[in-house]
């Protein structure tokens, strides 16, 4: 065991202080962090720090880096490449998280990656996942859709499974009638919205743009490509592999093959049980087969038209008790039953808890999480990209379909451009319903238009509807999900009343004509704010 260095003394000589300042931000703090490391080394490194009692630095420098060829102890101040043992970062990993099972190793590091051209049907499935991946995807309200690949043609999934001749004039109606609203749109709005003294022409553009694209974005169908960035840890990336590789879709499968062979690249010892026979496929064998039998169960689709809505299917009638009990609980010595029946007051407890709370950037604290709430919503499937990128919830939706309906930006009725949207919108639901006859419902969901409604439920703590109704009721947010989130609001309001009172920055009132212009004003204002500063340190 290496003994720590006597007080007065550097634990590191020269040459190793040389190695360590290319491995770690600092070679004397308490606090440090790592760079310059392979995944896979940083991930072995941490595990192999909760077993000694050794400095992460020292177990670095004594286990990881390749003494001989490093010339450590004095004899070089050189750090060559490829010092660093990443074949023992490799076995390392075998024996703890294969020949001991231990999982929560593959928490220690993770990786980036691209997936590009996918549908947004497969990619709402990559981001699905809620625990150790973060996802970034392409937005439909800062990007047009309509810019043909390379091929010239517009980009939408053509997989071998869709060759039906609906579908294809379908999807190229879609994407033709965006295209050609687009720009007579935006000028519409620029007409309508004009550009305001102290407002720069960039503020404007953006804001005039992304309205556009706002209200055209409903035409978009679930198969138009899109790309999406995944950040993760390696426990999560070989769950999410396993599970994409179990979906019915051909595209998630190939995905599923594709990201498994990238990723072992770059974090092997992570995924390599994702799709292997012992541990990876029979998980995705069964997943799929639990999926076929509950469908096999399931009561037949009726196709009833609904409209939007937002209902409130559960919630706890002692929420309050056990939000007062929790609170107290840390500074207390009793038990959450006592303190449940304490008789401190509700609204002096809530008062103390949250009467300070100066912006939704001041998070609700933990005891809300006691209280939960069900909902079922009926909203536009545009909508429910943007609320299912939450994560502390639960959530899960119906199969993309036509029969409830779809809605229309009133806007586009006012600008002449309403039969235009409709026309296309409804060939690509008579095209649903064709595909939905032919290859089945889950196939037929890439011809189906962001416009059109789907049903799911979504199930969260009083914490989380805190933020999520904050956030998505600001005036600059897309009108769907800004009712969708109003409404929860409301609902929690009626049932707990006190509980919702300290929400003091949901926004209830009617939204920007313009979203996005207060938002890019306020763009402008720190880009100012940053070119001063600059402009002070150089001078």
């Amino acid at each position: 065991m290496q003994a720590a260095a006597p007080k007065g003394q550097a634990e590191f000589d020269a040459g190793e202080v040389a190695v360590l300042e290319r491995y770690f931000t600092n070679v004397d703090g308490r606090v440090f962090a790592i760079r310059n490391l392979p995944e896979v080394v940083k991930g072995a490194l941490f595990s192999r720090y909760s077993r000694t009692e050794k400095s992460l630095r020292r177990v670095l420098l004594d286990e990881f880096i390749d003494e001989p060829a490093t010339g450590l102890n004095g004899h070089s101040t050189q750090v060559p490449d490829g010092m660093v043992a990443s074949d023992r970062a490799e076995e390392f990993y075998q024996r703890v998280l294969v020949g001991y099972g231990d999982d929560s190793v593959a928490e220690l590091a993770g990786a980036h990656i691209a997936v590009e051209g996918v549908s947004i049907l497969a990619a709402k499935a990559l981001e699905d996942s809620r625990i150790g991946i973060s996802p970034l995807e392409k937005s439909t309200r800062y990007v047009r859709f309509d810019r043909p690949g390379r091929d010239g043609r517009f980009l939408y999934y053509r997989g071998s499974e869709l060759r039906h001749r609906i579908y294809e004039l379908a999807m190229e109606e879609l994407f033709r009638t965006y295209s050609e609203l687009v720009e007579p749109l935006t000028q519409r709005l620029r007409d309508l919205y004009p550009l305001e003294p102290e407002e720069t022409e960039r503020a404007w553009k953006s804001a005039t743009r992304a309205k556009a694209l706002d209200l055209l974005r409903g035409l978009l169908p679930a198969s138009a490509l899109t790309n999406l960035g995944l950040y993760g840890n390696g426990r999560a990336f070989e769950y999410l592999i396993t599970k994409t590789f179990a979906s019915d879709l051909p595209e998630c499968r190939q995905l599923a093959v594709e990201m498994h062979g990238e990723l072992a690249k770059v974090i092997p010892a992570f995924v390599r049980r994702a799709l292997d026979d012992r541990h990876g496929s029979p998980a995705a064998a069964r997943l799929a087969l639990g999926r076929r039998r509950l469908t096999a169960l399931a009561p037949p689709r009726q196709g009833k038209p609904a409209g939007v809505e937002v209902r409130l299917v559960d919630s706890e009638p002692d929420a309050e008790r056990k939000v007062v009990a929790a609170a107290l609980f840390p500074h207390s010595d009793l038990p959450l039953e006592e303190l449940r029946t304490s008789g401190v007051p509700i609204e002096g407890l809530l008062r103390a808890m949250m009467g300070h709370r100066g912006n939704r950037r001041h998070r609700a604290p933990r005891a809300l999480e006691h209280a939960s709430y069900t909902f079922e919503i009926t909203a536009n499937f545009g909508a429910f990209r943007d609320l299912q990128r939450h994560r502390m919830l639960t959530q899960d939706r119906q199969l993309l379909g036509t029969s409830l309906g779809y809605d229309v930006p009133p806007e586009l009725e006012e600008f002449g451009m309403l039969d235009a949207f409709v026309r296309s919108v409804e060939l690509a639901g008579h095209a649903h319903q064709m595909l939905d006859t032919s290859v089945g419902p889950v196939l037929s969901q890439y011809a189906v238009p962001l416009a059109f409604r789907v049903r799911w439920y979504f199930k969260a703590n009083l914490r989380e509807i805190y933020h999520l109704c904050e956030l998505r009721t600001t005036p600059q947010g897309h009108p769907d999900y800004r009712y969708v989130a109003q409404e929860m609001f409301r609902r929690v309001r009626e049932v707990h009343p006190r509980l919702a009172e300290y929400a003091r920055f949901v926004d209830l009132g009617p939204g920007d004509e313009l979203e996005r212009r207060a938002s890019e004003r306020r763009t402008d204002d720190r880009l100012r704010n940053l070119n001063d500063t600059n402009g002070s340190a150089k001078r």
